[in-house]
Parts: C-alpha cells; sequence; structure tokens
C-alpha cells in the first residue's frame, strides 16, 4: 500500500488535507471522490532517492503508432483481444510490448480495455486512460483512438522541435570539452620538461592549464565522482518540495528559456484539453488530467486550483487569466469558446497558434545560442592559445638574454 499526501475541498468549500492509504494513485483519487472531496493535489510520499534512477519510458511517437494500429485493426472488425495479441506481436519497444500484453491478460478475464490500461500508469499516460474509457462507454472507440494518435503526432512534433533547438548547442559543447580534455592531457605537460630543461618559470596562464592537466590526467576518477554527486544531489534537491519549486520559478523566469517553457504549456493545455473535452470528458475532469501532464509545479498548482473553481461554477477563463505567468491570450480564447459555446474548437485553433509560437520561440533559442557558443569557445581558445604561445614568447626572451 502507497501513502498519498493530499489537499481537497469538501462539500461545505473548506480545505482540507492529510495523507490516505491506496494501492495506487487512481485508487486514492476513487477513494476521495467517493467522501465528496474536490482534488486540489495528491502525491505519493517517497523517498528523496526514489525515481533517481533512470528508466526508459514509451514516447509518444511510440503511443501514437500503437493507437494508429489499434484502431485500424478495430475498424476491420477484430476484437479488442485478438488486436491486442496481434499488436503485442509487432512492437518494438520492450516496455510498450509487456504492458500490452498485460492489457490483453487483463480484458481476457472480463475488465474493460481502460481498466486493463490502468495496470500500466507509468506506460499508459492519464489521458489515453480517460478516452479509451470515454470510447467505451459511447461506443465510439476507434474516434477516440484516431483523436489520441493526432494528440500524440502533435505532442511528438512539439517534443522534437525543442529537442532539436538544443541539439546544436549540446553538441559543440561535448565538442569542446573532448577538446579541452585532448589539450590538457597530451599538449600542455609537453612544456614542463622543456622548462624544466631551460629552468626557466613558466607563465601564470600555462602552470593553471599544468595543474588542470595533472588533476585530469591522474585523478580524473576523482572529477568523475564530483561530477556524479552534482547530478545526484541535482536529482534528489529537485524532487524536494523546495527544490520543485525553485527548479519551477527557475524554468517559467530563465530569459528565452521561460518564454519557451510557457508556449509549451500553453499548446500542450490546449490540445489536451480540447482533445478530452471533445471526447465527451467534463472540463472539471479534463482540466485536472490536463494539471497532471504538467511538468512545472507552479503551472500545475495553478491549474489544479482551477479545477476547483470549475467544479464550483466558475468559467474556465477566470482562473486562466488569475494564473499571471499564463499569456492573456489563452484565457481570452478561451472565454471566447465559452460564450460561443465552441470551446473545443476554440482551444484546438488555440493549441495550433502557440504550436506556430513554439516554433519560432525555438528559432529565437537557437539564433540567441549561436553567438553565446562563439563567445564561449573564443573564451577557451583564447586560454589555450595563452597556455601554449606563453610559455614559447617567454622562451624567446630567454633565449635573446643569453
Amino acid at each position: 500500500m502507497a501513502v498519498f499526501n493530499y489537499k481537497v475541498v469538501d462539500r461545505d468549500g473548506k480545505n482540507k488535507k492529510g495523507t490516505i492509504e491506496a494501492p495506487n494513485r487512481d485508487g486514492a483519487e476513487r477513494k476521495l471522490k467517493s467522501d465528496g472531496y474536490s482534488i486540489m493535489s495528491l502525491t505519493e510520499q517517497s523517498s528523496p532517492l526514489a525515481g533517481v534512477g533512470f528508466k526508459k519510458k514509451v514516447k509518444s511517437r511510440d503511443l501514437g503508432v500503437f493507437c494508429k494500429q489499434f484502431s485500424a485493426v478495430i475498424k476491420a472488425g477484430v476484437t479488442i483481444i485478438a488486436a491486442l495479441e496481434l499488436m503485442g506481436d509487432q512492437i518494438e519497444n520492450k516496455t510498450l510490448r509487456k504492458a500490452v500484453s498485460d492489457a490483453r491478460t487483463y480484458v481476457e478475464k472480463g475488465g474493460t480495455l481502460a481498466d486493463a490500461l490502468r495496470v500500466n500508469p507509468d506506460v499508459f499516460p492519464p489521458i489515453m486512460i480517460n478516452m479509451v474509457a470515454a470510447g467505451e462507454m459511447s461506443g465510439n472507440l476507434e474516434i477516440c483512438l484516431d483523436r489520441l494518435v493526432e494528440h500524440f503526432e502533435k505532442d511528438n512534433a512539439l517534443s522534437s522541435k525543442i529537442k532539436g533547438a538544443m541539439t546544436y548547442p549540446i553538441v559543440v559543447l561535448c565538442v569542446m570539452v573532448i577538446v579541452i580534455i585532448v589539450v590538457l592531457v597530451m599538449v600542455i605537460p609537453n612544456f614542463k620538461d622543456m622548462f624544466a630543461d631551460m629552468g626557466a618559470d613558466l607563465p601564470f596562464a600555462t602552470r593553471a592549464m599544468m595543474a588542470a592537466a595533472d588533476f585530469v590526467k591522474y585523478k580524473w576518477w576523482l572529477l568523475i565522482i564530483i561530477i556524479a554527486a552534482i547530478v545526484f544531489a541535482l536529482k534528489v534537491f529537485k524532487k524536494t518540495p523546495v527544490g520543485e519549486q525553485l527548479f519551477a520559478n527557475l524554468g517559467l523566469k530563465l530569459p528565452i528559456f521561460g518564454n519557451l517553457n510557457i508556449k509549451t504549456a500553453c499548446a500542450r493545455f490546449a490540445r489536451t484539453m480540447s482533445t478530452l473535452m471533445a471526447s465527451g470528458i467534463s472540463m472539471i475532469d479534463a482540466v485536472e488530467q490536463v494539471a497532471k501532464m504538467m511538468d512545472n509545479k507552479i503551472i500545475r498548482d495553478g491549474l489544479m486550483d482551477a479545477k476547483t473553481q470549475v467544479s464550483k461554477g466558475i468559467p474556465l477563463s477566470k482562473p486562466l487569466k488569475d494564473m499571471e505567468m499564463l499569456p492573456p491570450m489563452l484565457s481570452a480564447m478561451t472565454k471566447i469558446g465559452e460564450e460561443t459555446g465552441d470551446i473545443e474548437e476554440m482551444l484546438s485553433k488555440v493549441a495550433d497558434y502557440y504550436d506556430e509560437e513554439v516554433e519560432a520561440a525555438t528559432n529565437a533559442l537557437t539564433a540567441a545560442m549561436e553567438p553565446l557558443i562563439m563567445v564561449l569557445l573564443a573564451c577557451v581558445v583564447g586560454m589555450i592559445v595563452a597556455a601554449v604561445y606563453g610559455p614559447i614568447m617567454s622562451m624567446y626572451s630567454a633565449l635573446d638574454q643569453y
């Protein structure tokens, strides 16, 4: 049994918090909702070391391909059990293949497909589980799967744009680190014996480089330990409440990156809300599921508060407007959709708009990173030149004295 911390609003509108035991998160949610509570936040108690290790995840692209193929098989008249068995033999991703096999076993025992997907919540995201449940209830499973295909394809395209913008600077930085290591280990030490024979003193830049070269060459293991310790400490700190809040603030306020993160969140919010509501899921549940998908704690908490306000009859556009980190256009377009009665279509258009804004922001990020990288490279090259040519100039001066 897992233990969860919760913050809820009771039937009288009073805030409450505490802990609850349940087999999983969905079980905790069902128990709280059955008691008449509106959930504001629900987090599992865990050791700071939990989840620190690297765990392979199923990408949006893999889920999109699965939904597309599964929809095609279902449309051909194949039963769900047979379709899951057929899909399981074709999936390359081992994690997804195992999850589909578990789902097939669950359905064979008489369970629904949505409940079968809940067996592996780390593989199948809430949006997929809820839309499959809505499709089973309405008898339009194929339509819901097609909408999931579009959602996952858009989400994958969004992630690809961001990763593409970061590829160039990361590659350049890696090459720069390799060059520095080669210079420190193979080039700079050659001057040590040369100047020792001449009895001349090395310039400060070269002495600093020599010290760094000795450290890298003879104490490389200590360097690896230091880097690993820093990465480990950051991952642990990021999972603490203070660390999560700090990184959330940095994610929204950093120059260029903050703008990109906000627009990415807006695109994901609008796209997911449109997809969920078009499938017949209520706005309250849709806002809750979208909030859980957000990586940034500040945005996630804001949307959970929006869900509470919507449950009290307040239009969604109002709490969105109160979230100062979100651009005014998101709440304004949401309000227009509420007034026209076509909020799903309006949110879809907003998502398309912010998809374009994310692309423009990634291009701006790439354009801004290029001169910064050039400046960094110039500084590194300058230090290397000073370390290499400094001894040579000192050598010439020493020879002139003879």
